[in-house]
């Protein structure tokens, strides 16, 4: 396979890396590239066989594997060819590309331009740093959907659940569902950290004991886990002496939070955005390296399949306008930062020449604010929660009055009354 060959490689085949491709293909890229390391297409959604994929993207509600075979039928009937149990080891910041199967051995690419639709990854116990032993029985989140839903193993009998993630709370009801005893879900926040469709429909429908404010201090067992040591914590997440219990397990998930997956990101030389955790994107979703593009959690993490779909289809489009015009003209001016208890914003930097979709991730659960952008923006809140993305839709018209005259966008949250 030759240099020139490739007009738009996508790396990553989950619902990110395929949106892109599909949509770079319907753009007129002539040959689009897939690269996935795993023996099949859709990433990890063919372990999601829980309900609520494609609400928003499709107007029905599909699990994981119909949802992802939704768009590897568009991949074939497209054209698009696709490298499955393909190692992408090395990309340089001038679009060369090297990956390696055991079919061609190594492969050498450099294609017109890049997207990187990696994904991200579970946060693990060494990450968190929890004191005690080394025994079986530790798995995060996803291994132990993947154990249950794709191998047919149940990964333990008596469960304590570390952490509230969506995907935490959706094996509390899928172990529940298959005789397991999940024993509690345990979370060092004061609320919930994923979507309230899933604290109600896997928690509260099913009588799942979930302690807020507590965290695990300690791992007990040898051999296999036999307990754990949960606490309180204070309001700086520091255990409080005295309110120390055990609860008997033989298994311990963990749901702590996903890492965007940006090692060939950090081989590229592209920025990365430390709050977010992706790359710093702008509006095209086009990095700091000319021609190499992001979409989807590998970006920064998102709270629905849909939206990963949607935002990889910019760069995937962009991607094919690149590939065909060389050029693309001068990236946008205008920075993007987060003000008064705001996490992060992607993309980072607009142009304000085009309609763009804001993400806006929160710090802290706060009631009663006033989303603000600039002066081109304001809207009232109830309640803003840091697992609940929200996004902000601003139109070509209201940003025409900054083209020229500002170089600077803060979003902030303030304190507001709402009327009862």
């Amino acid at each position: 396979m030759k240099y020139s060959d490739v007009d738009v490689a996508v790396i990553g085949s989950g619902p990110a890396g395929m949106a892109a491709a599909i949509k770079a293909k319907e753009e007129g890229a002539e040959h689009v590239l897939i690269l996935e390391r795993q023996e099949q297409l859709g990433g990890l959604l063919h372990q999601c066989v829980h309900n609520g994929f494609g609400l928003l993207y499709f107007g029905q509600d599909l699990t994981g594997p119909e949802y992802a075979h939704r768009f590897v039928e568009k991949v074939r009937d497209l054209g698009i060819e696709v490298l499955l149990e393909t190692m992408v080891i090395r990309i340089s910041g001038d679009r060369k590309l090297t990956a390696a199967n055991s079919r061609e051995g190594t492969i050498f690419l450099r294609p017109k331009s890049i997207v990187l639709a990696m994904g991200c990854r579970e946060r693990s116990r060494g990450q968190l740093s929890i004191p005690g032993t080394r025994p079986a029985g530790i798995f995060t989140a996803g291994t132990a959907q993947r154990l249950v839903n794709v191998e047919g193993f149940i990964p333990g009998r008596k469960v304590v659940i570390l952490g509230s993630g969506d995907i935490g709370m959706i094996m509390a009801r899928r172990l529940t569902l298959e005789g397991v005893e999940v024993k509690a879900v345990v979370e060092i926040l004061p609320y919930i950290g994923g979507l309230i469709r899933n604290e109600v429909q896997c928690l509260y429908d099913f009588h799942i004991p979930i302690l807020l404010e507590h965290t695990v201090i300690q791992i007990h067992g040898e051999q296999r886990v036999k307990a754990v040591t949960i606490a309180k914590v204070d309001k700086n997440k520091r255990p409080v002496d005295g309110t120390e219990q055990n609860i008997e397990c033989d298994t311990l998930l963990l749901s702590v939070g996903l890492i965007p997956e940006n090692e060939l990101s950090r081989m590229a030389g592209v920025d990365l955005d430390p709050l977010a955790g992706g790359p710093v994107v702008d509006e095209r979703r086009e990095t700091s390296i000319p021609g190499i593009f992001a979409g989807g959690n590998v970006v920064h993490v998102h709270d629905l399949v849909d939206d990963v779909s949607w935002e990889a289809e910019i760069a995937g489009a962009w991607a094919a306008k690149l590939a065909q015009k060389g050029d693309l003209g001068k990236k946008g001016k205008i920075i993007l930062r987060p003000g008064r208890n705001i996490r992060s914003i992607v993309p980072q930097t607009i142009s304000g020449q085009n309609d763009v979709t804001l993400y806006i991730r929160i710090k802290e659960m706060e009631e009663k604010v006033q989303l603000r952008i600039g002066a081109i923006y304001n809207q009232a809140f109830r309640v803003v929660k840091p697992s609940e993305i929200i996004k902000v839709n601003l139109l070509q018209k209201e940003l025409n009055s900054l083209r020229g005259k500002t170089t600077e966008l803060i979003a902030e949250c303030e304190p507001f009354d709402l009327p009862a």
